[in-house]
């Protein structure tokens, strides 16, 4: 917000000095062209510095997180446990549900289970694009509206993520060795139950994640910058934002890092 305020007064402060010295502009004329500069970059920080406080309603499943809103950050606590079934439960768990794929002959399940977590995400409430663009660690990237975390395209060293992908659930999750369930790309249990042009989640910049559909629509990775996202209008931000949207292909969900400036995750 501070750098687009220092924006608006030097463009208008420019034009003024322009006009003075270089045009015989009336005074109206003057004070038409700099009230029309002053609402450009208005409507610029309009789209640019949005609120993402507005989606803090849709992390539905309080029974695994908590979000609070500051006036300067959203900070989101999950225990990651998803609100389906899954092969990752222990068996005496009544959230415990086998599964098999019959059509894979690679399917296999890993030996490690679902366990609570304690992620706290602090990420800014106005994210903006960041200056110098970071990468994305392995591990958690990001929390979807159901509690469990994203993770990037990469598979822990000396693994293979598309032999990974032999290993997901019935809701394209896994567990790693200390039981974080995770989504490397389309959760389906969230796009099969809010629709797949829905907002999924925030990674940790703060700009949001959406399904792979946008106005009917299924998108894929040309359509996307290198960060796997663009700026369009949403359901939820009408005058447009930046945000990641989920394609069929790798890298999935984010591409070469986060947009905008990463807060913080402790675990």
């Amino acid at each position: 917000m501070k750098n687009l305020t220092n924006l608006r007064l030097l463009l208008v402060f420019s034009l003024v000095i322009s006009i003075t010295f270089l045009t015989t502009c009336s005074s109206d004329e003057t004070n038409e062209i700099v009230e029309q500069v002053e609402e450009e970059v208005e409507e610029e920080e309009e789209t640019t510095a949005v609120d993402i406080s507005v989606l803090a309603s849709l992390f539905y499943y309080d029974a695994s997180l908590s979000v609070v809103v500051t006036e300067t950050e959203v900070i989101i606590t999950s225990t990651n446990e998803p609100d389906h079934k899954s092969m990752y439960y222990d068996q005496s768990d009544a959230r415990y549900e086998a599964y098999n794929e019959p059509a894979n002959s690679d399917f296999m399940q890993n030996p490690n289970n679902i366990e609570t977590q304690n992620f706290v995400f602090t990420m800014p409430r106005f994210p903006e694009e960041a200056t110098n663009k970071e990468a994305t660690d392995f591990g958690p990237m990001g929390v979807s509206v159901n509690s469990v975390v994203f993770y990037n395209q990469n598979a822990a060293p000396g693994d293979d993520i598309l032999e990974e992908l032999n290993t997901f659930d019935q809701y394209e999750g896994h567990p790693q060795n200390r039981g974080q369930y995770h989504y490397h790309l389309e959760p389906t249990w969230l796009t099969e139950t809010l629709g797949d042009d829905a907002f999924l989640g925030l990674l940790l910049d703060g700009f949001p994640v959406y399904g792979p559909v946008e106005n009917g629509v299924r998108l894929t990775n040309d359509d996307l910058d290198d960060y796997h996202g663009h700026t369009s209008a949403t359901t939820e931000f009408p005058n447009g934002i930046y945000h990641y949207h989920i394609t069929d292909d790798l890298p999935w969900i984010n591409g070469d890092g986060y947009y905008g400036d990463a807060g913080t995750l402790t675990q």
